[in-house]
């Protein structure tokens, strides 16, 4: 009898933990695991999270996908290194709020959230946010500030909107999405895509060993130095952050009912990926590297890139290949030279329309300068190569200084920006020694107008000196006859 009534209240325990989680909470406590088949949906059931094994594999590992698509697509794994051969895992939350995935037939832990954090809170909660965002917080506080730990801060290959991409400054938590390895292997992969706060600050998508693959460019207000500003789309913005506290780029959708994604794939590229109700299918929007000239540094040192030429690769204007055998057979490895070497004291800059901004690694910059200071900035270190402005927005603001040879620079016609580079006085050509000329008559001018204004100042102070004294001395006479004034004055009357 007594043994019946065990597995009575042990089915009627596990009926209960069964009912729990096919009621689809959106959350999991201290005193619940959720094991491999049982699942838990967020609010408005676009995402679920669970244990799942990729077609064609027999590992098994916990993640995050969207369940409002047919597809299932996978946004978030938690042991992607460290994968499950069977059935046996099982997510548990700790009292202290310790989020980990088990191997529950060895106790063996294979993942867990305390590794990116070492607080703990009194009534820990978990919860699948309606975003996509798992996250650690108190039960009692809401409050995103406030949160103990939360998957956006740790993506796989994934940016959903209001992930951020980039770096903590005070914390040091650098947001970095990193493909999978193949498509039926979610373990790391060979490419990532980050934000690199090495001078102004630009995001690359880096292949393996740490090998640059593409270049965004530097934000200039409105979008990023190598994107195009074309037609604006009516899906998503595009948000970049900068600031004491936070380098970052995120996004927001625009419309709500849309669902958009942005995933760097085990192939190596950079894709914005959009959901096609109709087609049940993902719509590729934008990928990078679209051709060849997305491809870092493609021309090396000094090289300019457009896809509209054959061959793609040339040099900037006075300057000339290093190796003129090698660029004719279209190996560009060596970059381009100066025709003739800087002399520091007599330089000047040749403005270059329509481009991407170079690398901005190891740049200097300030946000407040204009152009014209920022051209004096440059022109005061001789190691100075180039200028332009960081905000193209009105009549432009900021200053962009590079010290190096200019790399990954791309044609871009009316998408493109300006930069002022730095050349030999020689190579300014006619327009420059007329600037020149412009510049040292405007000069003798000023020095003109300026000594004649000061011998008018002169002249000036000394009549006031003559005049003040010519006041003085009739204020003393006035003073001396006031009484008789006003006595005649009365006698007239």
């Amino acid at each position: 009898m007594a043994e019946s009534l065990t597995k009575l209240a042990f089915l009627c325990c596990f009926c209960l933990s069964t009912l729990l989680f096919s009621q689809a909470s959106d959350s999991i406590l201290p005193t619940k695991s959720l094991p491999d088949g049982k699942f838990i949906v967020s609010s408005n059931r676009t995402f679920e999270m669970g244990f799942f094994s990729p077609d064609g594999s027999k590992n098994s590992f916990f993640g995050i996908w969207y369940k409002i698509i047919s597809t299932g697509t996978v946004v978030w794994v938690a042991n992607r290194d460290s994968p499950l051969n069977d059935t046996s895992g099982a997510l548990t939350l700790t009292q202290d709020g310790n989020l980990i995935v088990l191997n529950t037939a060895n106790g063996n832990v294979l993942w867990s959230s305390r590794g990116n954090y070492t607080s703990t809170i009194q009534n820990p909660v978990a919860q699948l946010l309606e975003s996509g965002n798992l996250v650690i917080r108190d039960a009692n506080d809401e409050n995103s500030e406030n949160y103990l730990w939360q998957s956006f801060d740790h993506p796989s290959d994934t940016a959903l909107p209001g992930m951020k991409i980039g770096k903590n400054l005070v914390t040091g938590l650098d947001r970095v999405l990193r493909s999978w390895k193949t498509s039926d292997d979610p373990s790391t992969g060979n490419y990532s895509f980050l934000l690199d706060s090495h001078g102004f600050p630009q995001l690359f998508l880096m292949g393996s060993g740490s090998v640059e693959r593409f270049r965004y460019g530097p934000w200039n207000g409105e979008t990023f130095s190598g994107s195009s500003r074309g037609k604006k789309n009516l899906i998503f913005a595009v948000r970049f952050v900068f600031n004491w506290k936070e380098i970052y780029y995120t996004y927001h959708l625009i419309n709500p009912s849309v669902f958009t994604r942005l995933v760097v794939n085990q192939t190596g590229d950079l894709q914005r990926l959009s959901w096609n109700p109709r087609t049940q299918a993902w719509t590729t929007l934008v990928y990078r590297p679209a051709d060849i000239c997305d491809s870092y540094g493609i021309c090396h040192g000094y090289g300019i890139c457009n896809n509209s030429n054959n061959p793609a690769c040339s040099c900037l204007d006075k300057f000339k290949p290093q190796n003129e055998e090698d660029w004719a057979s279209a190996v560009w490895s060596g970059g381009c030279v100066r025709r003739t070497p800087l002399n520091c004291t007599n330089d000047g800059f040749i403005r270059y329309s329509g481009v991407k901004l170079p690398d901005t690694r190891n740049s200097w910059y300030n946000q407040s300068m204009n152009l014209e200071e920022c051209k004096k900035m440059c022109m005061k270190s001789c190691s100075c190569v180039a200028y332009a402005n960081i905000d193209i927005r009105g009549e432009g603001s900021g200053c962009l200084l590079w010290f190096e040879d200019l790399m990954d620079i791309k044609n871009l016609g009316e998408s493109g920006q300006d930069i002022y580079i730095r050349m030999a006085s020689s190579e300014l050509g006619s327009s420059g020694r007329k600037a020149k000329i412009i510049r040292v008559c405007l000069t003798l001018l000023a020095v003109i107008l300026l000594l004649g204004l000061f011998l008018t100042l002169y002249k000036w102070k000394k009549q006031q000196k003559r005049h003040m004294e010519d006041t003085q001395r009739q204020q003393e006479l006035t003073r001396e006859g006031n009484y008789e004034i006003i006595t005649s004055t009365l006698l007239d009357l």
